[in-house]
């Protein structure tokens, strides 16, 4: 079925599961679920996969080995298009590009090519690119100083300093996230922040093959 949007059940979902994160809840509202939020991510994904890349669901329960929070069910559904995401809640609709974390490897290669006389300014031209459309590009674990081997007087010295570099947008929820106009709206971010993930792919790449084991 082509893709029309979530309707307001889905925002529903979440909200009761935010009050309620329970497995009684979650399996009394499981049709729900399944109806109104996961298979309507699912037809936005066989949209936009042809001009955007594989795409896959995450699963809708969290891992709590390592946290103090035990709530065992997300309060999100999200999803990777290629290299982006796309992400529902009850505070409405949010998408994202870039790579959120990188290996020593990627780290390596993403500084190399930001202190690098060209590649450096085109990264600088790409994020004030995306800045015009009103879509924030930020670091993520950023450095207090400035890294190892690095001056801290280097003119792209806020680049070098990011351990992760994402392109985010967040859309409240608005009566367009019923319709078909939200998988506008995810196409619109994802062409937009496309020249981000460009770079990267062209500069850092994949991790190297002992870091993915």
């Amino acid at each position: 079925m082509p893709f029309d949007g979530w309707p307001e059940e889905a925002l529903e979902f979440y909200d009761g599961l935010a009050a309620d994160n329970s497995k009684a809840y979650w399996t009394a509202q499981k049709a729900v679920y399944e109806d109104a939020v996961l298979r309507p991510m699912t037809e936005l994904l066989e949209e936009l996969a042809a001009e955007f890349g594989e795409a896959r669901i995450f699963r809708p329960y969290r891992d709590v080995r390592f946290s103090a929070d035990k709530s065992p069910y997300k309060t999100h559904i999200g999803a990777m298009i290629g290299t982006g995401y796309v992400q529902l809640s009850a505070e409405g609709l949010a998408a994202g590009d870039g790579m959120y974390g990188m290996s020593p490897s990627q780290l390596d290669r993403y500084r190399r090519a930001v202190a690098h006389d060209r590649a450096g300014p085109g990264l600088e031209q790409v994020v004030a690119g995306i800045g015009q459309q009103g879509i924030g590009v930020s670091g993520r674990d950023v450095l207090k100083t400035a890294p190892r081997g690095y001056p801290a007087d280097h003119p792209r010295i806020g680049l070098l300093r990011y351990k992760g570099v994402v392109a985010w947008h967040e859309w409240p929820v608005e009566p367009w996230l019923e319709t078909a106009a939200a998988r506008d709206r995810v196409a619109g971010f994802l062409r937009t922040t496309r020249p981000l993930s460009r770079w990267l792919e062209e500069h850092v790449g994949a991790p190297a093959e002992h870091e993915t084991r």
